[in-house]
Order: structure tokens, then C-alpha cells, then sequence
């Protein structure tokens, strides 16, 4: 099993001299994972999210990344595809550099940013995102393997020789993001590992690797996504672990209320994320009325509520001591888990209590599992 860190880029102060304190915590945070044996480090993509994620170019921060680090690996997690967000020459060329400079290390993950927000900022209509994801992702790994490329579809593209091509053989593995039943499915039948980003906790996971693994399993050959099958199935997990349980907790609801409520803001029509330091009870008590709110939105709009809208309102996580992360993770690996994504940063949590959580889980929960094997 693997354990890795994922960056959104989430944070409440969004001044200019904020931002950068984001991009240089998270630099310090990945050297410290790395030095105690983290296995990936995974960004997002977004853009235009105002508090919920200030990572855009996540591929200037992964190769900053990289540079600075020795061992630990790096992951789009993910890029998004549509063609005007980025286009598939691009991707393939940047991916690639990558993958050289850091000597094999790069994990390629690939999704949609499919909302009028994102996808409105580069005038992409709405139902052409999946057609064009669809398309790009199948193209990219072509390019890596043939001499010169040519595309005719929904987008042209003459015949060139695409350079460089990906330091691993044939090229790094391939993972798409996954919140939906759905779409954990169409990763398994297209050989590609899922990236399983929602706060849906151990028992939807179990459900949604039943899935997957039966997809994976029974998929056609002439489906496959590139020319390397990754049956891989990685799960978020957020994460705050101190000596203080019931600081962790107090501090952990406070950031995922931050998390949902940013969300909200932006796919709910929610008010901008304000999340006082409130006892656990208060801030329990705050969440279950947004919550409410949500649901009543979703009502509104015709919406039928499921995991993906409610599980950011639920506390099931490694919010506590070692061994009550210890607990969580072991709970997820019998759900199926390949790959655990601690979520450390939740926009409210402080530098400080990132890297003391970091430094428990890689001085104490990594090598519990690894000491059984894992």
C-alpha cells in the first residue's frame, strides 16, 4: 500500500502575500514527506475556485517539487483536459519533461474541471467537456509511443513528430479522478488506476472498489487508455494527527467545514466560507445546519442528493492520534485501498499542525503498515 500526500491548494487568506505562503508551505511539507518516506505527491488542477483551491498550474509546482526532492514521486492528480484548458500536444510534452527530469517519478492523472466556473474561463461549452476528456486522453499516450502523430476527430491535429518522449517505458502510469460510481467504473474498464477524491468514507469506498475491481476485471482490451494497465485504486483521506485527540478533531472539523463551505460557495450557491475557531460541538452543530442548507438547494434545483453532495459534512476521518489514524487506515485498507491520500490542508489548518501531522503519520503510521508488509 502506498501513502501519499494531495495538495488542493485550499486557504482562507486569499491576499497576494497569502498565496505565496500557501505555495511555500506546501514546498517545506513535500520535504519532509519525503524524508520520511511519503510516496507521492499529488496536486489538482483548478482554476478560478476562489478559497477552495489556488492550484492552477500544478505542473509548476510538481516540477518545483521534484527538483527540490530526492526520492518521492509526483502526481497530476489531475490534469485537466479540455482543449482549451490544455492542449493534448501540451500535456504530452510537459508530462514527459517531467517524467525525464525527475527520472521516472511522474503519476499522470486526468479529469474534466466541468463546471461553468472552470470551464466557462476558456469558453468551453459545457457538453463538449466529456467528448473532448474522452478524446485527449486516449491521443496523449500515442504521442509518446509513435514517431510522428496525427489526430482527426473534434480536434485536428496535422501529422508531427511529438518530443520528448516519457523517461518510464512505455510512459507513466495513467489514473483518472474519480467522485462517481460511474465514473470509478469507466476507469476500471479502461485499465486506468482512480483517484477517489470525495469525503465518502470507508463503506462507499468498499462499494466503489467492488466496482471497480469488477470493471477492471471484466474490461475489453480495445478500451484501454495508453499502453500501460495500472489496476490501482488510491482513496482521500483527511488527515490532522497530533498527541491532543480532541485538538485534532477541533482542528479538523474546522478545515473540512472551510472545505465544504468553499465548495458550497462555488456548485451551491452558498455564502463565502467564514469559519470561526469554535469548540467540536459548535462547529459539529454549524455543519449539520449548512448541510441542511445544501440539501435544500439541491431540492430546489431538482437535484437528488447522494455521498458526493452529503460526504463532506461527515467527521469519518483520521482526525485524532497515531493510533486513531491507525484505525481510519486500516478501515480503508479493507475497503481495497492501493493508495492512501492524506488531505493535511484544509484551508483553515495552520503550517504547523500540516507538518506535525505529516511527521506522525511518516514516523509512526507509515511504518506500522510497512512493518506488516504493506
Amino acid at each position: 500500500m502506498k501513502f501519499s500526500i494531495i495538495y488542493e491548494g485550499a486557504t482562507s487568506d486569499i491576499t497576494r502575500s497569502g498565496e505565496a505562503r500557501l505555495y511555500r508551505d506546501m514546498a517545506e511539507q513535500s520535504l519532509l514527506a519525503d524524508d520520511l518516506g511519503f510516496d507521492v505527491i499529488w496536486s489538482v488542477e483548478h482554476t478560478a475556485l476562489t478559497w477552495y483551491s489556488h492550484i492552477s498550474a500544478p505542473e509548476s509546482l510538481l516540477a518545483f517539487i521534484a527538483g527540490a526532492t530526492r526520492r518521492i514521486h509526483v502526481g497530476h492528480g489531475v490534469i485537466c483536459l479540455p482543449f482549451a484548458m490544455n492542449h493534448p500536444i501540451k500535456v504530452a510534452e510537459r508530462v514527459a519533461t517531467l517524467d525525464i527530469l525527475s527520472r521516472g517519478r511522474v503519476h499522470f492523472g486526468v479529469g474534466k474541471g466541468n463546471t461553468v466556473q472552470e470551464a466557462g474561463a476558456f469558453q468551453i461549452p459545457l457538453d463538449q467537456i466529456t467528448a473532448q476528456v474522452d478524446e485527449a486522453m486516449y491521443m496523449i499516450p500515442k504521442m509518446w509511443m509513435q514517431d510522428e502523430f496525427e489526430h482527426h476527430g473534434l480536434i485536428e491535429i496535422p501529422p508531427r513528430p511529438i518530443h520528448p518522449k516519457p523517461y518510464q517505458d512505455p510512459h507513466p502510469p495513467m489514473y483518472m479522478a474519480c467522485s462517481k460510481p460511474e465514473s470509478v467504473m469507466i476507469a476500471g474498464a479502461r485499465g486506468m488506476g482512480a483517484l477517489v477524491l470525495g469525503f465518502s468514507g470507508p463503506e462507499e469506498f468498499a462499494r466503489k472498489n467492488a466496482m471497480y475491481r469488477k470493471a477492471y476485471r471484466d474490461r475489453n482490451p480495445a478500451d484501454q487508455v495508453g499502453f500501460r494497465p495500472n489496476e490501482h485504486l488510491a482513496v482521500l483521506c483527511p488527515a490532522v494527527v497530533l498527541e491532543d485527540r480532541d485538538e485534532a478533531r477541533r482542528i479538523g472539523v474546522r478545515g473540512q467545514r472551510f472545505f465544504a463551505e468553499s465548495l458550497a460557495y462555488w456548485y451551491a450557491g452558498g455564502p463565502p466560507p467564514d469559519i470561526p475557531d469554535l469548540s467540536i460541538e459548535q462547529q459539529t452543530e454549524e455543519m449539520e445546519r449548512h448541510k441542511k442548507r445544501v440539501l435544500a438547494f439541491l431540492d430546489e434545483v431538482k437535484i437528488t442528493p447522494t455521498e458526493q453532495h452529503t460526504g463532506y459534512y461527515d467527521f469519518d476521518a483520521a482526525y485524532g492520534t497515531v493510533w486513531d489514524a491507525i484505525a481510519y487506515v486500516e478501515r480503508l485498507k479493507a475497503a481495497g485501498a492501493d493508495e492512501i491520500l492524506f488531505l493535511p490542508q484544509m484551508g483553515t489548518i495552520p503550517h504547523d499542525i500540516i507538518m506535525q501531522t505529516i511527521g506522525n503519520i511518516g514516523r509512526h503510521v507509515i511504518p506500522h503498515f510497512r512493518a506488516q508488509g504493506d
